[in-house]
């Protein structure tokens, strides 16, 4: 069944609490989706004025002030201070069992919010699967991403409803996958930026400036993320390990620090195992797999026996 968007009228109130970038973010698409928001706490930078116009200040007043106002109660705070944040909500003693209580971490669970447990609350979490580095473009951005969605039930309800009203595709997850579903995020998105990151040191260890080693990879990037557009990762990856090319993947480890070498030779294996998953045969990937154990001790190599 097609989602149908809510009345304005029977949307409810949204307080968010935290005035960082992700809760600047989605308190600007919140409210162009139609919702009352309401942003709560202290930011030492300036909102910039789109954003004032649009969500208005931040209030710094103690939350359980407009808490009881509020249908939704959304924590946009770093991860370590969730809970004692829902401490002392639980303390204000303003959060009642009508309340739908979320916070936005892809690592942690429901389990979070457990102080406000006695308020008899719907608990649970959304997390959008995206970055959101500049607030103003939030709205775009969250659009067509996939956001993770846990708690009790009316809590799981309300979050999937929120995700889908801005545009996102929430999905189901348990509170014990979170972390190993959040590692993968950070993979795909901060770890990614990691890499180019040495690349572009590795480039600049070869003659460019960083500026021209950048715009040497950008095309390639590019490229490879054009690849992964229209083609799974198993099928959209090329290159040395690809190839079976081991004579190149040992004068790459020559030409690498001790610290560079054991990045690329984790990879280098991730990327063999896709290798072997396309067909590789037995006697190239033990080649490959050879290439990659250059310089390592005996004990750390493939098959070696402890």
């Amino acid at each position: 069944m097609p989602f149908q968007r809510p009345e304005a009228s029977r949307r409810p109130a949204v307080g968010i609490i935290g005035p960082g970038r992700a809760g600047l973010g989605l308190a600007l698409a919140l409210t162009r989706a139609g919702y009352t928001v309401r942003l709560h706490g202290r930011r030492k930078k300036a909102i910039p004025k789109p954003l004032q116009l649009a969500v208005g200040p931040p209030d710094a007043s103690p939350p359980p002030a407009w808490v009881a106002q509020a249908g939704v109660v959304i924590l946009a705070v770093r991860d370590d201070a969730i809970r004692p944040l829902a401490e002392a909500l639980a303390r204000g003693g303003a959060v009642r069992p009508e309340h739908v209580v979320l916070h936005l971490s892809g690592v942690q669970g429901q389990e979070a919010l457990g102080p406000l447990v006695p308020s008899r609350a719907a608990l649970g979490s959304l997390h959008p699967l995206q970055t959101i580095a500049d607030p103003e473009r939030a709205p775009e951005r969250l659009k067509g991403a996939w956001a993770a969605v846990e708690g009790m039930p009316r809590a799981l309800e309300v979050a999937e409803a929120i995700a889908r009203e801005l545009g996102m595709h929430p999905f189901r997850i348990t509170g014990k996958a979170k972390a190993i579903y959040h590692a993968g995020a950070v993979f795909a998105s901060n770890y990614f930026v990691v890499v180019q990151a040495v690349a572009q040191r590795l480039l600049r260890h070869a003659g460019l400036t960083d500026a021209d080693a950048w715009q040497a990879l950008r095309p390639l990037v590019e490229g490879t993320l054009e690849n992964l557009s229209h083609d799974q990762p198993k099928d959209a990856l090329t290159g040395p390990v690809v190839r079976g090319d081991d004579s190149t993947i040992r004068r790459h480890l020559e030409s690498l620090t001790k610290d560079d070498a054991l990045l690329y030779r984790a990879l280098g294996r991730a990327a063999l195992e896709l290798a072997e998953k396309r067909g590789m045969d037995e006697a190239t990937a033990a080649r490959v797999a050879d290439a990659l154990a250059t310089d390592l001790p005996l004990v750390l190599r493939p098959g070696a026996k402890t």
